[in-house]
């Protein structure tokens, strides 16, 4: 069922608010199968219709994909009643229903998150059997340990029988082993943090890097976002099960 309105078509594929949809009409900017719209809020169906803006045709996609820098002291969350979350913050042109973060980060963990409508997506990339890597930097109280490291390495259960599959360890840099690169293909709640704790380290400060192949983007800044492009969506899957 593709038939709805065209501000919210232009909305859903990232081309402007609503709001801003109105004005692009009264301009004659927007075309619908080659007549100018007479209305921001005329049916069109978005698979059928052809719909340009500024003379370029706007391609119909089912799912949106967005990357954010997530900033500090948001929630991985679509709604809540007491705290802001990574969808509160998206710009106007890029908020659609549905929306949901793929996965989550702690409230104070920053870095690259991956917002969609696309359950099927998000569901494959957090799958442990699809073996998608995340890669995070992590800021330690003290250096890590050789010991500690091999235990990463290996795979530890904690106390409560929790089981942490092996991490990939290194370091950001060699002279500074406070400063500590871990990849894991799970997301168990506080995974990283009670890894490292569990070795005799406190995480200081958390930022995710990279999901699979696909690293966060150096020009966005904390709270920034954008859509993501059909070859970044396949960066998320390639390179896995490594």
């Amino acid at each position: 069922m593709c038939d709805m309105r065209l501000d919210k078509f232009l909305s859903s594929q990232g081309i402007c608010s609503r709001k801003q949809a109105a004005k692009l009409v009264k301009d004659k900017c927007v075309k619908v199968n080659g007549v100018c719209a007479s209305k921001s809020d005329i049916k069109i169906n978005a698979e059928r219709d052809i719909i340009e803006v500024g003379g370029e045709i706007v391609a119909y996609t089912k799912y949106i994909y967005i990357m954010m820098n997530k900033p500090k002291g948001v929630l991985s969350a679509s709604a809540d009643r007491n705290a802001q979350t990574v969808i509160d913050i998206l710009p106007e042109n890029l908020k659609r229903r549905g929306l949901f973060p793929a996965g989550r980060l702690d409230k104070d963990t920053t870095g690259l998150m991956i917002i969609t409508d696309d359950g099927e997506f998000a569901h494959k990339m957090l799958s442990p059997k699809s073996g998608v890597y995340k890669l995070y930097l992590a800021e330690l109280d003290c250096d890590l340990s050789e010991s500690g490291k091999a235990a990463l390495e290996h795979g530890i259960t904690l106390n409560d029988g929790t089981e942490y599959r092996p991490a990939k360890i290194s370091f950001e840099n060699t002279n500074n082993r406070s400063r500590v690169l871990a990849e894991i293909s799970e997301g168990k709640f506080h995974e990283i943090k009670r890894m490292f704790k569990a070795v005799g380290c406190e995480v200081l400060e958390l930022k995710r890097l990279r999901i699979g192949n696909l690293f966060l983007d150096e020009n966005l800044a904390g709270g920034e976002a954008r859509l993501m492009s059909l070859n970044e969506l396949k960066m998320v899957f390639s390179g896995n099960n490594n």
